[in-house]
């Protein structure tokens, strides 16, 4: 858990000890009771799981199932709303801020919930529901209703989420602006 802590103190300017982590902050404390309510799932201690994260929820302001798979250096900032559902998946190395929600568009069993690739960041208040998969280094804007995929290393934003940054055409227009600079540059050699 030390090296969640550590990542939350280097993303946060704000953080200033492992103390100050540890004590102060809500999303810390909810992702390390959550690495025990999903520990005693596993081993189906159901209700033991249930109760411990129905007090973490009132604890922290953060509801994550016990059931979820959450990766490694989670940062829940400022974590008040936050909502992780059952089948929930989460990368390493994702950000989300207040009043996240992970949750589903049905309630037949499988597969109900969002997964969140790694790198990836999750805007305050944005909702992102059902079984879609949210792409390594991709973004999610506050506010946005997310009901489909997002490509690794885009951004999206609004109701409904749509595209506002695309990975890959940016990297299009970064690679042919480069390619154009060598060509002017040959010229005047």
């Amino acid at each position: 858990m030390f090296a969640t802590i550590d990542s939350i103190i280097k993303r946060d300017p704000a953080a200033r000890s492992r103390w100050q982590v540890i004590l102060t902050y809500p999303g810390y404390q909810a992702v390390w009771m959550h690495r025990i309510t999903h520990w005693l799932w596993q081993r189906r201690h159901y209700m033991l799981a249930d109760l411990l994260s129905h007090w973490t929820r009132h604890h922290t302001g953060v509801e994550i199932h016990p059931a979820a798979q959450i990766g490694q250096r989670l940062f829940i900032d400022h974590g008040m709303g936050v909502v992780i559902g059952a089948t929930a998946i989460v990368g390493d190395d994702v950000i989300m801020l207040h009043g996240v929600t992970l949750g589903a568009r049905h309630d037949h069993p499988g597969k109900r919930h969002p997964t969140i690739g790694n790198n990836v960041l999750l805007g305050a208040n944005a909702l992102i529901l059902g079984a879609i998969i949210i792409h390594d280094y991709a973004k999610v804007g506050a506010g946005a209703v997310v009901l489909h995929d997002v490509l690794a290393g885009n951004t999206v934003a609004g109701n409904p989420a749509q595209v506002v940054r695309s990975w890959q055409r940016h990297h299009l227009i970064t690679h042919l602006e480069q390619q154009t600079n060598k060509k002017e540059g040959s010229i005047h050699d």
